[in-house]
């Protein structure tokens, strides 16, 4: 199954030194059967747009708990067993829980803002701000990254995008 995994640069940094990442308690967004009854009408790619676009919202809450990291959204797409997947209870359709460590190999692409965005990624992050990190309601802070679309990067590349 194909993952989207919301993660700052720093953390994609800390990935490339060990060579794994740890998707434990981290957020993790997927098409799942709840996001396809959402979206009744859209093929694979719209569902799979849907669920890295979720992912990106989530990586706001990681650099809004991060006020270090650089604001560049970013994301992991990966392939991982089914059987390593869960869905998630709430709100969000296309949430899931994954438990494994992820060696970097399973990296299919990495998705992240261009610089320009940071910005707007920024002012996004201060409209959220700590207190409503994890508000999925929270979608109106938004308004400053919709124009952003994330770049992707195929998995050879992560060393020059931490770089």
């Amino acid at each position: 199954m194909r993952i989207y995994l919301p993660i700052t640069l720093p953390g994609l940094a800390a990935a490339l030194d060990s060579g794994r990442l740890s998707t434990d308690g981290q957020p993790a967004h997927a098409v799942t059967p709840a996001l396809r009854e959402s979206y009744t009408s859209a093929d694979l790619e719209e569902l799979e747009y849907a669920a890295m676009s979720a992912a990106a919202r989530s990586s706001l809450d990681l650099l809004a708990a991060d006020p270090r990291a650089p604001r560049r959204r970013v994301v992991i797409a990966a392939d991982v067993p089914d059987q390593a997947v869960r869905a998630h209870p709430g709100g969000v359709p296309s949430r899931v829980e994954v438990r494994l460590d992820l060696p970097l190999r399973e990296v299919a692409a990495v998705h992240i803002d261009d610089p320009a965005a940071m910005p707007d990624v920024a002012a996004a992050v201060e409209a959220l701000g700590p207190a409503a990190a994890g508000d999925e309601d929270a979608a109106w802070v938004l308004d400053a990254v919709t124009d952003h679309e994330l770049l992707w990067y195929a998995a050879q590349e992560l060393a020059d995008l931490v770089g």
